[in-house]
């Protein structure tokens, strides 16, 4: 039975390599897999998915305006989605996902972050804890050793930030993961120091 899984983890957790290390066992397989990436994610090239570990492989990109739905009943003989990056992706193509789920029988694999630096939930992560059958942490840790669950955004000097829009594309030099308590803790520390 086909289920709608939703794999998620703070940056730095790995999964992107997760979700290409999946994508390799199930053509291993023999298998077809249909990758996509949405069209917002373009820091390693358009149609591109790379990991921090160098595993990279080409996916078709969707926009915001696509129906993935309908994009994937071109793709005959597909055993699989795997979907990367899908926090971008709307609540109504999350619902799309869904449908191939429920109505063609084929596994859908959503990787991506619960929440932003804030931490509130991006808009596809939400509607995937309302209607993924299949909800997974993939964990890391905080530089104190807790597991880290806040994706904070830092600047240059590494500096926490607490202002700015939702969406800011970068690595390791613009986000580090932390545990809830190092977060505020570096925030209140800031805040003292006047910085």
């Amino acid at each position: 039975m086909a289920k709608l899984y939703f794999k998620y983890g703070a940056m730095g957790s790995s999964k992107t390599a997760n979700a290409l290390i999946t994508k390799f066992n199930y053509e291993e397989r023999g298998m077809r897999v249909w990758l996509i990436k949405p069209s917002i994610d373009d820091r390693d090239g358009a149609d591109i998915i790379r990991s921090r570990i160098g595993l990279e492989q080409r996916a078709q990109v969707i926009t915001p305006d696509m129906d993935i739905f309908e994009e994937f009943k071109s793709h005959v003989s597909t055993h699989a989605v795997i979907a990367d990056e899908c926090q971008f992706f709307t609540s109504a193509q999350i619902d799309q996902l869904r449908r191939i789920v429920d109505e063609l029988e084929i596994p859908v694999l959503c990787f991506g972050l619960r929440t932003d630096f804030l931490p509130h939930t991006f808009e596809g992560s939400h509607r995937l804890f309302e209607v993924a059958d299949s909800i997974t942490e993939i964990k890391t840790i905080c530089k104190c050793g807790k597991k880290a669950i806040v994706n904070a955004r830092i600047d240059g000097e590494g500096r926490v930030l607490t202002r700015g829009g939702q969406i800011l594309l970068g690595g390791n030099d613009s986000y580090v993961a932390m545990c809830h308590s190092c977060w505020k803790m570096a925030i209140a520390e800031q805040e003292k120091e006047g910085k």
